[in-house]
């Protein structure tokens, strides 16, 4: 996306009031010589100029900067630290998988690098699994331990997301089974089991229902925007955040930040959005603002 459809999103988030901009990729895209010739006709050396100016632009507008950009190196990491309420990368699997195939920035020891540098960095970090792209129950297991140590190391990772793989038309993977609700259930008493009590568990409403899946431990329910699809999943449509009140009654939904409270409190972050974080958060740290009005859900 250019500048100039970027910016009219940002600003129309913050008067929705929304709290996160989500800057997501795929593959490392400057492998591919049509991407550096469009970059270099923006006026940018590299997606991380790009990015970084995009960053400013929304602290600017007064939304939070949250990245998950695949494979990053240390300084690049500490380059967006300053400008990033949390980062991210989906773990997806410690397992080597077909699914993976010719997907270089897939692969288990670099994504878990990744983290363990964001983690040395002292950066809010999530993570997750991806459920039934053929991995194994003791995959499942062996990745959530590892996310687990991680986290016992640098005390991090502020969430997992338990994602139920979603088969795409046109993909190579169009017809392979999307996982049952019990193996979904299974592996989130297993995070729950593993992990630490400080890391969230989440799922994505508009992937599943989680009604059944909050008594078995989940504690979160990701960013639902108001304005914009969901740019991984685009044929799931976000669930209205006053229907998804009602289905869950009575459970309450309180909103958070993307950077999750605790790390609010203990000020995991920069001056550069100190501001910004003080202005929406509350004496708990999640949003000040009434849940109805935002886009982040817990």
């Amino acid at each position: 996306m250019r500048p100039g459809e970027i910016l009219p999103v940002l600003e129309n988030g913050a008067n929705a009031g929304c709290t996160e901009a989500l800057f997501t990729f795929g593959e490392y895209a400057e492998e591919v010589s049509e991407y550096r010739k469009w970059l270099k006709e923006l006026g940018y050396s590299s997606t991380l100029e790009y990015l970084l100016i995009l960053c400013e632009a929304a602290i600017d507008i007064g939304i939070l900067p949250h990245t998950n950009a695949g494979i990053m190196t240390r300084s690049e990491l500490k380059a967006l630290k300053p400008l990033n309420a949390s980062m991210g990368l989906m773990l997806e699997s410690t397992a080597t998988l077909d699914a993976h195939k010719d997907c270089p920035g897939k692969l288990p020891e670099l994504r878990l690098n990744t983290i363990r540098e964001a983690g040395k960095l002292q950066i809010p970090y999530t993570t997750g699994l991806l459920i039934g792209i053929g991995e194994k129950r003791e995959d499942r297991i062996e990745s959530l331990e590892a996310i687990a140590s991680l986290h016992r190391e640098y005390g991090h990772i502020q969430e997992v997301i338990i994602q139920n793989f979603a088969p795409k038309p046109g993909t190579t993977m169009e017809n392979f089974p999307a996982p049952s609700i019990e193996e979904m259930i299974d592996t989130i008493c297993l995070a729950r089991q593993i992990l630490p009590s400080d890391i969230a568990v989440q799922v994505a409403p508009n992937l599943i229902d989680p009604k059944a899946l909050i008594a078995k431990g989940v504690t979160d329910l990701g960013g639902i925007s108001p304005l914009t699809i969901d740019w991984i999943n685009p044929e799931a449509e976000w669930p209205d955040v006053k229907d998804l009140q009602r289905k869950l009654s009575p459970i309450l939904l309180r909103e958070r930040l993307p950077i999750y409270p605790q790390y609010v409190r203990n000020e995991w972050y920069s001056d550069r959005i100190g501001g910004l974080i003080e202005q929406l958060s509350d004496a708990d740290g999640y949003r000040k603002k009434p849940w109805t009005e935002g886009m982040r859900r817990n």
